[in-house]
């Protein structure tokens, strides 16, 4: 990572452009939460689009859903969430606040240790070792390790008992488990064939965690690949080299990109790894790739009743398809792409430009329209509206023109169009490439392919 690069930095640049704001921010903000602005929303619905296209719209043996959010408390019986879900917690005694002791580890190493596998004797063990002491008040003086079930918990009110209780969901994927007989009912699908989405999930985290990085309401894009077990560990191989794949083709560095396979498995298990990005932290998850076995369709077949079994129409074959689980946060995403791009150029005048370079195809605006002068306002409010039919684009005629692109380098924007008096006379505008700053003269009518063709995502 890039010494240039801090958290505060991309937490300043953020709010500043209007990437992200604190949630609530105009009454002392909500901790753990953020607002997505202006250019946020676009940048983070870019990178959503492109995860569809490359693993749904892409792929004719992967269907979509949108599953609802509030679901039959039963389903969190059957995925075992209601019994055995927590977050290992520790209390600092002298300051009274809250941490998750795994997170404490894996801060304190600088993410060179994943505490993922500790028992809550090892996790001990080991913050007393190594003195690790609580980030808010500086002393080590804790309590033992107890569970935190995160799930957030609401109420239907309609009788006001305990029989009322539903909760946030913690993941998206029971959406996709559940409409498992759904989906390959009306599609007819054949297995392998897989399920996926892009949804929130709420968990109560009590530790806050580096900007957009751990938050209590994130989103998901994941998806479920239904399959045969003698086929299951290709297909787990496959999709480790495909998630890899695609954020390298979003433009994280291969250098800061590193696959963790899990030292220890769930009982259900028979696989697990998680891709690591550098963060300015450290080393942290950035997605997962899981071998579940059966363990998903049994629960949710055991629970709810139901014949989970898939009826193989060549060989009659009648059998429980093993799931191998793809995912990745779209926040967590959001953020490791925002660092990568972070940039700070020196120029050979002796200034200094703050760039974010950002894949064309993701950049929030793909092309700024500037007239040069107000009085050229006309001309150039003709080509934003042509160009606006196509893509994203954004309008600036405020200071001066250098003023403006160095605007738009901080935003990201691969593209800007300058409208001057040459503009009204041979129909011609100048177009700026935000990399290379390099500029070249462009007919109007060629501006709309031009672009097109450079923000493609492949």
């Amino acid at each position: 990572m890039d010494k240039k690069v801090t958290m505060d930095k991309i937490v300043n640049l953020c709010k500043s452009r209007g990437f992200i704001f604190p949630g609530s921010e105009i009454y002392g903000g909500f901790a753990n939460t953020w607002d997505f602005g202006p250019i946020g929303v676009e940048f983070k619905n870019n990178i959503k689009r492109a995860w569809w296209k490359r693993f749904v719209q892409e792929d004719p043996t992967t269907y979509g859903v949108d599953a609802a959010i509030l679901m039959n408390p039963t389903v969190w019986q059957a995925s075992g969430h209601v019994e055995s879900f927590g977050d290992p917690k520790m209390d600092c005694k002298n300051c009274k606040t809250r941490h998750r002791a795994d997170t404490l580890i894996e801060a304190h190493s600088k993410g060179k240790i994943s505490a993922e596998g500790m028992t809550n004797e090892e996790m001990e063990a080991y913050i007393e070792e190594h003195d690790v002491k609580c980030p808010v008040c500086g002393k080590r003086d804790f309590t033992a390790i107890r569970k935190f079930n995160p799930m957030f918990t609401t109420s239907r009110a309609m009788t006001g008992d305990a029989s009322d209780v539903v909760y946030l969901r913690p993941e998206t994927c029971q959406g996709e488990y559940v409409n498992f007989l759904n989906v390959q009912r009306t599609t007819r699908a054949k297995v392998p064939f897989a399920i996926a989405q892009i949804g929130k999930s709420f968990r109560n985290e009590i530790t806050p965690g580096n900007f957009l990085f751990r938050t209590i309401e994130f989103e998901q894009m994941e998806l479920q690949k239904f399959c045969k077990d003698s086929d299951s560990m290709d297909i787990y191989n496959d999709y480790k080299n495909r998630a890899l794949n695609f954020v390298e083709d979003l433009g994280l560095a291969s250098d800061h990109l590193r696959y963790h396979d899990h030292d220890k498995l769930a009982h259900y298990a028979k696989a697990a790894c998680d891709i690591q990005y550098l963060f300015p932290m450290g080393w942290q998850e950035l997605n997962g790739i899981h071998h579940r076995g059966t363990w998903d369709l049994s629960r949710h077949q055991e629970f709810s009743g139901k014949n989970m079994n898939y009826l193989d129409p060549i060989t009659n074959e009648k059998y429980l398809p093993t799931v191998i689980e793809y995912s990745i946060g779209a926040d967590r995403l959001t953020l490791a792409l925002l660092c990568e791009a972070y940039d700070e150029e020196e120029l050979e005048n002796g200034e200094t430009r703050v760039v974010m370079h950002i894949l064309p195809a993701l950049a929030p605006y793909k092309v700024a329209i500037l007239p040069l002068q107000k009085n050229l306002s006309e001309k150039a409010k003709e080509v934003y509206s042509m160009l606006s039919k196509e893509f994203m684009c954004d309008y600036d005629e405020a200071g001066s023109i250098g003023k403006r692109y160095r605007r738009q380098d901080e935003i990201g924007t691969p593209f800007c169009v300058t409208i001057d008096f040459d503009t009204l006379e041979n129909n011609t505008v100048t177009i700026r490439n935000r990399d290379s700053m390099e500029q070249i003269r462009l007919n109007i009518d060629e501006l709309a392919k031009y672009i097109q063709d450079s923000v493609k995502f492949n």
